[in-house]
C-alpha cells in the first residue's frame, strides 16, 4: 500500500458512504467523460467506473501509477495522465462534450488550481471537487458574512459555488488537521460581468486587504482612479460601508463606472 506523501498534500479518501455521496452528487451517466484530478490510489476512480462512465485520470505521484493502470487494463474506460494538475492542458481532452471535473484536491494549491481551470477556453459543464472546508465556506459565503471575501467575490465572475456536503477528518488516510467539504461550481458567465476585468480584480484585491476599513478609505486609489465619496455614492455604493458588506455586482459598477471616466 503506498503511503501519502506530506509533501503532495496526499490524504487518501477511504469512507465508502461519502465515497458514494460523492458519486452520487456526480451523478455521471453511462459512457460520459469524467476528468479526474489526483486520483491516488482510485478510490474515487473505481467508483466513477462502475457507473459506466469513461475517465482520464491526472495524477502526479509515480508511486500509484501501477494501481491505477491495472485498473484500466481490467475496465478499459480509464486513462492514465501522468502530469501536474496546475500545468495540465485540460482543453486537449476536448472532444465536443462539455469537460466534467472532479477531485480530492491537494488543499495547499486549491486556489491556483481552481483559478487556472476557470481559464478554460473550452467549455465546462462542472466541477466537484474536495477541498479544506474553510476554502468551501469562502467560495459559498454571501456579503456581510465573516467568510465572504475576496476568493468568492472573484470566482462569482466565472460560476455559481454550491456546498454539497461537509466531510470530517476520519474519512481521509492519514486524517487532516482540519475539516473537508464538498463543493459544485457551475460555470456561468454573470449579466453583470465587468467590461474591464482587469480593474475589477485590483479594486478587489485593495478592498480587502484593508478589509477593516471603510470601502471609501480602502480604494482612496486604484490603478491612478481617485475614488471619493461622490464616485461611490455614482456607482451605487455607500461610502461607509466596509468591503464585506459589498456584492460582487457593486465592485464591477464600479470598475465600469471609472472605465467609462
Amino acid at each position: 500500500m503506498v503511503a501519502p506523501r506530506k509533501s503532495l498534500g496526499q490524504h487518501f479518501l477511504h469512507d465508502p458512504a461519502i465515497i458514494q455521496r460523492i458519486v452520487d452528487c456526480i451523478a455521471p451517466q453511462k459512457g460520459s467523460e469524467i476528468i479526474e484530478i489526483g486520483p491516488g490510489m482510485g478510490a474515487l476512480t473505481g467508483p466513477l467506473l462502475e457507473t459506466g462512465a469513461r475517465v482520464q485520470a491526472v495524477e502526479l505521484d509515480r508511486r500509484v501509477l501501477p494501481t491505477l493502470e491495472s485498473l484500466a487494463a481490467s475496465t478499459g474506460r480509464l486513462n492514465v495522465h501522468h502530469a501536474d494538475a496546475l500545468r495540465f492542458d485540460y482543453a486537449s481532452l476536448y472532444q465536443g462534450e462539455p469537460l466534467r471535473l472532479v477531485g480530492n484536491l491537494p488543499y495547499q494549491i486549491s486556489s491556483p488550481l481552481l483559478f487556472h481551470l476557470l481559464k478554460l477556453t473550452c467549455p465546462v459543464q462542472d466541477m466537484h471537487f474536495m477541498l479544506q472546508q474553510e476554502v468551501v465556506d469562502r467560495m459559498v459565503a454571501a456579503p456581510g458574512n465573516k467568510q465572504y471575501g475576496r476568493l468568492g467575490i472573484m470566482l462569482a465572475l466565472h460560476c455559481r459555488c454550491e456546498l454539497l456536503m461537509r466531510v470530517k477528518p476520519g474519512a481521509f488516510r492519514p486524517p487532516p488537521k482540519v475539516n473537508s467539504a464538498v463543493v459544485r461550481l457551475l460555470p456561468q458567465v454573470p449579466d453583470w460581468s465587468p467590461k474591464n476585468p482587469a480593474l475589477y480584480a485590483q479594486l478587489v484585491s485593495a478592498a480587502f486587504s484593508a478589509r477593516r476599513k471603510t470601502i471609501l478609505n480602502a480604494l482612496k486609489s486604484v490603478q491612478g482612479h481617485r475614488i471619493d465619496a461622490p464616485c461611490l455614492t455614482a456607482a451605487g455604493i455607500d461610502p461607509t460601508l466596509r468591503p464585506e458588506n459589498l456584492a460582487a455586482q457593486d465592485y464591477a459598477r464600479l470598475a465600469d463606472l471609472l472605465t467609462a471616466a
